[in-house]
């Protein structure tokens, strides 16, 4: 195998395995991971670095909170403080109301949800950083964390509960985080292309001191009409040079 795949497949490796662990991991898991490679002291530190930004804690957690932003931490304290009135399930509640919501009691599937509203926080605290609103993976990890508990009836044992409804919260999140980014890049081309047909108006108007037609544009900048007038019309027809 190529070593720069087998390279990736080995920190993809460690990630899933820091994950398992509550997203922390060993030096000695990490050095042996990464041993049949036989990687530098200086490419292992890059190792290294790259968790830590990853929010992976080598040897111990990572205190999540230094990587939020300060409104984002404003945020979370009312919101933790608004869940405090919320009641607490110990242990031996929680595996009875789990049971109780496998077998379909709307109720304890309530209780379950707002039993775990604190452990969506603790996950949002992960994907935390990639463009979107903590506030927003939040709302997305509820969503799913709701869904989530009436589908435990498909499970076997109680004892798996946690493990399906964890899965599910961090696929919501990544999948919101993903259709974000993906949004993001079509407004960038979006907006590049208004841009790019303003621009070449606004050089053409200046030397023609005044506004052009898209007949100009298309004769001057060999921009399409159809470039043109998609332009126009993303932009709410707000190209100010152009008639």
């Amino acid at each position: 195998m190529d070593k720069e795949i087998l390279f990736a497949n080995t920190l993809e490796q460690v990630k899933k395995t820091a994950t398992g662990q509550g997203n922390c991991i060993s030096e000695e898991q990490v050095e042996e991971a990464f041993a049949p490679l036989g990687l530098a002291r200086e490419q292992m530190a890059m190792v290294y670095d790259y968790l830590h930004r990853q929010k992976i804690g080598i040897g111990e957690p990572v205190d999540l909170d230094e990587y939020l932003a300060d409104e984002e931490k404003d945020y979370l304290d009312t919101y933790l403080e608004e869940l405090k009135a919320l009641p607490e399930l110990t242990q031996g509640e929680r595996e009875a109301v789990t049971l109780s919501a496998m077998a379909g009691d709307v109720d304890a599937q309530r209780r379950l949800t707002e039993g775990y509203l604190t452990e969506v926080v603790q996950i949002a605290k992960l994907y935390a950083g990639q463009g979107v609103y903590l506030e927003d993976l939040i709302g997305e990890g509820n969503v799913a964390l709701s869904i989530g508990v009436t589908m435990l009836g498909a499970l076997e044992h109680a004892s798996e509960a946690q493990g399906m409804l964890g899965k599910m919260i961090m696929d919501a999140m990544e999948e919101y985080i993903t259709e974000n980014a993906e949004e993001t890049k079509k407004d960038k081309r979006i907006a590049d292309r208004v841009n790019k047909v303003a621009d070449a108006a606004h050089e053409l108007a200046r030397e023609l001191h005044r506004k052009v037609t898209v007949e100009e544009l298309m004769a001057e900048s060999g921009l399409g009409r159809k470039v043109i007038e998609d332009a126009i019309r993303m932009s709410g027809g707000k190209i100010e040079d152009l008639e």
